[in-house]
């Protein structure tokens, strides 16, 4: 069908649209889904308490309602809509005024009945039987919904610069392969609102931020049990991104917001694109220096060259956070963080925490620099450690300093470091190090995401490299290389049935399911695996040198439990790290919807040696529970680790790689 016969089209039949649009859309996204009929009891009643059960301040009903029809969760929709529902509590209602409203109930059942897709049923008014609960009785109505109705057809057309334009085909493509409703789908009022917004949303969201719907049709056909559908969309003029203008600025300077910005795509002359603008307002919000940020396109104007305005509400100069947490691992933290947004006479950004566990102590600074326009910054870190395992206590210093550059998608750093560690046994001094042992080292890393969601991932994949070479300082010289990999990859399992999202189910009222994952989950495996290749006699300081076990890597085990075993019953870290994990995450369904809550069935393993024949793995198998909380899933776990052999309980909230 061309555009001329869509006008066609949009011009003709308009006395079918009474039937399909008789509710407006907010009042139907409450709408159950219904069924195809059942055997389900065919009669029940809406109960309601007589008068002289009813507490004072609860209304008094003057008639009762009893709806029969095939499915619960129909009945319950049209009780809770029915134009009837607002008369019962009237309390001059007559005898003859309740006869009015019940010759117009049919009307009104087989409007509602519309929206859900049934444009053919049969409402019969039973009686009105009198009742001892119900001054005027109670109306007995009987509803056959008839056949569900279907989308026939479904055309998108589209007017403006985007009909023409060859490099707009690839998102007038996007926006009919997307459109929610296809040929044979169940037609009601809720999906064809969210479909056309949904498709509205797509054109206005890159090239055209003024486009509009022209015009829309849902053609039914009662007799035939279908409807064809007609969108026409009209882009309007394209936009394209022009000077960049800051708004809120005192402390801070204004060009870093730009060069963050451009870095998110918002080039001069380029296309208008929404997701670039969110991009930029997370860059500017996660610097620190704003409480608020706020990214827009301006037209003024001039409709085609657009300003990119940013709104900011700038932080304090200055800011002191005490916090208080406690961990499975670590027991209570007590935690207390400086923060200096502008340095005076250099104008970087200071962050000083001091972080106070069980069994760790912990100082760190932080000195960054903002980035430049490639997106580049310098950073310069120290830290000072004290951490006790067994009977070992092991105290340590950091120094770095290098650039990164910081991505959703790809981080990456180079830097030089310089360590130094010393341990010591409280029962064996011969355990612990001759003295300090120090090391300095050039080092590159690197991490890719490539995940569904960043906050509460469903599928997807990350890799993350460490690479250093280097040579120790004292007591000897000795050259050295570390390096650290780690993978994480999920995989949904595809099955016979999905489920909805419940905000998804709250949006659309669920009138539609829509299915965004299987019943059964998806399974997940993590690799992690490390090597620091030295002579034999390299005095590698033990910070550079791994352990593993806890919350995030072998559950069942205690913090950096896992090492080499001493003869004191304690561990000393090692130069060859294997772990590994398999979880199948799988959410919990109710009623066809799928909850914010997942259980978890998981199997872990880790080992660290000196030599990588010596590598041998420690299990820990265990159960869980997740909730997708808005900050990331908060994660409760009870493993059993099988060398121990015992239980242990980790916590954890949030999701980072």
């Amino acid at each position: 069908m061309n555009l001329f016969l869509l006008r066609r089209v949009l011009r003709a039949r308009w006395h079918l649209l009474g039937c399909a649009f008789c509710l407006p859309v907010l009042g139907f996204a409450q709408a159950p889904n219904t069924p195809t009929p059942a055997a389900e009891p065919t009669t029940s009643a809406a109960a309601s308490p007589s008068r002289k059960d009813k507490p004072s301040d609860e209304p008094v009903y003057r008639f009762g309602i009893e709806l029969q029809t095939e499915s619960k969760d129909l009945r319950e929709f049209l009780l809770r809509h029915m134009e009837l529902q607002r008369f019962r509590t009237l309390p001059d209602l007559d005898a003859s005024e309740l006869a009015r409203l019940v010759d117009k109930a049919p009307d009104n059942i087989g409007d509602l009945l519309g929206t859900l897709g049934h444009f053919n049923p049969q409402v019969e008014v039973l009686d009105l039987a009198q009742d001892s609960a119900f001054p005027l009785g109670t109306l007995r109505l009987k509803v056959d919904p008839g056949p569900l109705t279907r989308v026939e057809s479904v055309l998108i057309a589209f007017r403006g610069e985007i009909a023409s334009r060859p490099e707009a085909a690839e998102q007038r493509a996007a926006i009919q392969s997307a459109f929610s409703m296809k040929a044979g789908d169940r037609f009601t009022q809720a999906d064809w609102a969210s479909a056309k917004t949904a498709a509205l949303r797509q054109l206005t969201a890159r090239r055209y931020p003024a486009g509009r719907i022209d015009g829309s049709l849902a053609d039914v056909d009662p007799t035939n049990h279908t409807v064809r559908l007609a969108l026409e969309l009209d882009s309007g003029l394209p936009v394209q991104i022009g000077a960049v203008r800051v708004e809120g600025t005192e402390r801070y300077e204004g060009s870093d917001a730009e060069n963050l910005v451009r870095l998110a795509g918002l080039l001069p002359g380029s296309d208008y694109d929404l997701v670039n603008l969110q991009e930029a307002q997370r860059r500017i919000a996660e610097t620190g220096y704003y409480d608020s940020v706020f990214v827009y396109v301006d037209p003024g104007t001039d409709a085609q060259v657009a300003p990119v305005v940013v709104q900011v509400r700038e932080s304090k100069l200055k800011k002191l956070v005490l916090g208080i947490g406690a961990s499975t691992d670590s027991g209570a933290r007590l935690s207390i963080e400086h923060i200096h947004n502008r340095v005076p006479g250099i104008g970087w950004r200071a962050a000083n925490k001091l972080l106070i566990e069980r069994d760790d102590q912990l100082f760190t600074t932080d000195w960054t620099r903002p980035v430049d326009e490639r997106g580049w910054g310098w950073f310069v870190g120290g830290q000072l450690a004290r951490q006790i395992d067994g009977f070992d206590t092991t105290t340590s210093q950091r120094l770095r300093v290098g650039q990164s550059q910081t991505d959703p998608l790809l981080d990456r750093s180079f830097y030089l470091q310089f360590d130094r560690a010393l341990s010591k046994n409280s029962q064996d001094a011969t355990l612990g190090s001759d003295g300090a042992e120090s090391s300095l080292s050039a080092n590159y890393a690197w991490t890719r995401r490539r995940f569904d969601n960043l906050l509460q991932p469903n599928d997807g994949h990350g890799w993350a490299v460490e690479l250093g070479a280097g040579t120790t300082i004292t007591p000897i010289r000795r050259p050295f290389t570390r390096t650290r990999v780690r993978w994480l990859g999920l995989w949904p399992i595809a099955s016979g049935q999905a489920t909805t999202d419940q905000s998804t189910a709250a949006a659309l009222g669920e009138a539609k399911r829509a299915p965004v994952s299987s019943n059964a989950g998806r399974l997940a495996l993590r690799l992690e695996g490390g090597a620091v290749l030295a002579q034999s006699d390299a005095p590698i300081p033990e910070t550079q040198l791994f352990l593993t076990g806890g919350d995030n890597t072998v559950r069942g085990y205690g913090l950096r439990s896992i090492g080499i075993p001493q003869s004191d019953g304690g561990v000393q870290p090692g130069r060859y790290l294997a772990v590994a994990s398999l979880e199948w995450q799988r959410p919990l369904v109710r009623k066809g919807v799928r909850t914010p809550f997942e259980t978890v069935l998981f199997v872990d393993a880790g080992a660290v040696a000196d030599q990588p024949g010596d590598l041998r793995m420690q299990w820990g198998v265990g159960a869980g529970l997740r909730y997708n909380s808005p900050v990331g899933p908060l994660q409760l776990d009870l493993a059993y680790g099988l060398d121990p052999k015992r239980l242990r309980l980790h916590l954890n909230v949030g999701f980072a790689f």
